[in-house]
């Protein structure tokens, strides 16, 4: 039996439940721990909230800085897509949050931690990936694969019977499932599980719909340093600010929505409403710059490794040593990756317009049709000839 517990804590009816569920099985102090990652939560309730629950130590701390910069930043310089679409906003948040909450339990004296996340998803493998690579002994409570509770429904009635104020949406109704942080924002379960069923307008939170954006495009300049962006407009800006800024342009012209049909980490298929606003557009111009950059092995090798990449974010495996392996590999790429890109934003569309760096491989003279450069166009013939000889045969 655990003597204390700490709790990863979002004030939402699932860790409310757990937080008392936990105070009655165990019959220990929970400690509750709530990261602002960028969610937009207001965190005084949370607290008011974990209070009102009899908790006596409650840890809510800003980890927007950390999370930009020693977590996003380094994904988006292997421009990581998970199946071709999905910019890893969720999977990338859970290292840190789980990473902090045994670094607390440490601090605290606690011998347990515990998580909201279902049997049925990936954040359940995140969490505790991220758990034992931080601290190998740490005991682990998965309440959603130990109670009796078998639905939402037996959520809402231990909640009303345990005087748990029961959230509502827009329709009145219990919320489907979302997550967010500075990154992205997700929406999964209730009327999203069929697949073919459009998602209602209200679903979206922080993207405009395509008939409300402006009718008139705006243009920004990213400026990077050796992979990652550190100027919009040129205006310096730190990594979370920065992506904040970026969120508020996206969301007004409506960039970054996706509706995926994924395969989860445990086997089943999973469909997602994910809204990515700023991310969507550093993925677009982080590859503009390196267009510029890098040269043809190292771009390639890049694109060669990154769904492997993604897939280790995915799967929860951020503190595995090869996905270390991989991010010394891809930051070695990016030492030259520094320069401005030039993109229109417009009617849910990131459009490049233009790239430039001092460490340009880009060679007008030899690539002009005016020019004739150091180039001899006769040379072309023995290359091909010699590419073809597999061919003929």
């Amino acid at each position: 039996m655990p003597k204390k517990i700490v709790l990863a804590y979002s004030g939402g009816l699932d860790t409310s439940v757990i937080l008392k569920w936990l105070q009655i099985k165990y019959n220990c102090p929970v400690v509750t721990f709530t990261a602002d990652i960028g969610q937009g939560d207001e965190l005084d309730p949370i607290k008011t909230k974990a209070e009102s629950l009899g908790v006596e130590e409650i840890f809510i701390e800003d980890l927007q800085e950390e999370f930009v910069r020693d977590y996003v930043f380094p994904m988006f310089r292997a421009n990581a897509l998970y199946e071709g679409e999905y910019l890893l906003g969720t999977a990338i948040a859970r290292p840190l949050i789980a990473k902090r909450q045994v670094e607390i339990a440490r601090m605290v004296g606690a011998d347990a931690v515990a998580h909201g996340a279902t049997g049925k998803g990936n954040d359940q493998v995140r969490f505790e990936l991220g758990y034992y690579s931080n601290h190998p002994d740490i005991n682990i409570i998965a309440p959603w694969r130990d109670w009796e509770f078998q639905s939402r429904e037996d959520l809402i009635n231990f909640a009303e019977k345990n005087q748990i104020n029961v959230p509502k949406d827009k329709l009145g109704e219990t919320p489907f499932s979302t997550d967010a942080n500075l990154l992205h924002t997700s929406s999964e379960g209730k009327l999203l599980e069929d697949p073919w069923v459009e998602p209602p307008e209200y679903v979206f939170s922080r993207t405009v719909s395509l008939e409300d954006t402006p009718d008139t495009p705006e243009t920004i300049i990213i400026t990077y340093k050796n992979g990652d962006p550190i100027k919009l407009n040129n205006k310096s800006l730190k990594p979370h600010t920065l992506l904040k800024e970026l969120n508020h342009i996206a969301s007004k012209h409506g960039v970054g929505r996706v509706d995926i049909v994924e395969n989860r980490f445990i086997g089943m298929k999973s469909r997602g409403v994910y809204e990515t606003p700023g991310g969507t557009i550093l993925i677009k111009a982080h590859r503009a710059i390196e267009s510029i950059t890098l040269d043809r092995g190292e771009a390639h090798l890049k694109d060669q490794i990154m769904s492997n990449y993604a897939e280790i974010i995915y799967n929860g495996l951020w503190f595995s040593s090869e996905r270390r392996a991989f991010q010394k590999l891809i930051d070695s790429t990016q030492i030259n990756v520094s320069g401005d890109v030039r993109l229109e934003i417009f009617k849910g569309n990131v459009i490049i317009k233009g790239r430039r760096s001092n460490n340009s491989k880009y060679d007008n003279s030899l690539v002009s049709f005016d020019e004739k450069g150091d180039y001899n166009q006769a040379d072309a013939e023995g290359f091909i000839k010699i590419q073809s000889l597999r061919l003929k045969k």
